[in-house]
């Protein structure tokens, strides 16, 4: 079952919300380019992870002409024993990957126009943000040791969902209706009598 994920407001984060099993720094690489359209003057793309990165503010990393890549941010990747089956789900993929949400920045002195707000290893929680279509949600290959620590991490805490069947009440079956068969009793089975069985029965 998809477990329930609520969309972070500005300013919000997870601790605020629910204690993580484990929490991982995760630097998070953005690559502006020039718009395609007159209305957007940059274009912003989540392109690359840094698993234990330190802390940064759009750290210029390389630049080719107009296109910048930088260590915008570095966020917690929290990790939460109850999604071990959304983690399952991302692992299977053909490439497991890190869902990275950015929004347009809140602050009027941040160093760019956008912000990266979480990222997180639930293909579910990813899904939340797509849907709502008020985000930039990128998603962006998990290096192989990112994806060794996840599968620890579920092989220490997933288990399986127990499937209970459900006990019907015992009911007899060959209990009969009283009357049943006699044509002088009004029966709940006379919908499916002919209507000349019953016109007999009227005029006994």
């Amino acid at each position: 079952m998809k477990p329930e994920h609520r969309r972070l407001t500005a300013g919000e984060d997870h601790d605020s919300m629910r204690p993580p099993q484990v929490s991982l720094p995760l630097g998070i690489v953005i690559r502006k380019m020039p718009g395609v359209t007159r209305w957007a003057r940059w274009s912003w793309k989540a392109v690359g992870i840094l698993p234990g990165a330190g802390p940064a503010d759009w750290h210029e990393m390389r630049r080719d002409g107009d296109a910048v890549e930088y260590h915008a941010a570095t966020v917690q990747l929290e990790l939460y024993a109850s999604d071990t089956e959304a983690y399952l789900t991302g692992l299977s993929a053909r490439v497991p990957s890190i869902g990275v949400v950015m929004r347009d920045a809140t602050d009027p002195d941040a160093a760019e126009d956008v912000e990266v707000v979480l990222a997180t290893a639930s293909p579910y929680e990813t899904q939340d943000y797509l849907d709502s279509g008020e985000e930039i949600v990128e998603l962006v290959p998990m290096p192989e040791g990112l994806v060794a620590l996840i599968r620890d991490f579920v092989d220490a805490h997933h288990e399986d969902e127990v499937f209970v069947k459900r006990r019907r009440d015992k009911k007899r079956i060959d209990a009969q209706e009283d009357g049943v068969g006699d044509a002088r009793i009004p029966q709940l089975t006379d919908v499916y009598r002919s209507p000349g069985s019953q016109k007999r029965r009227v005029l006994h």
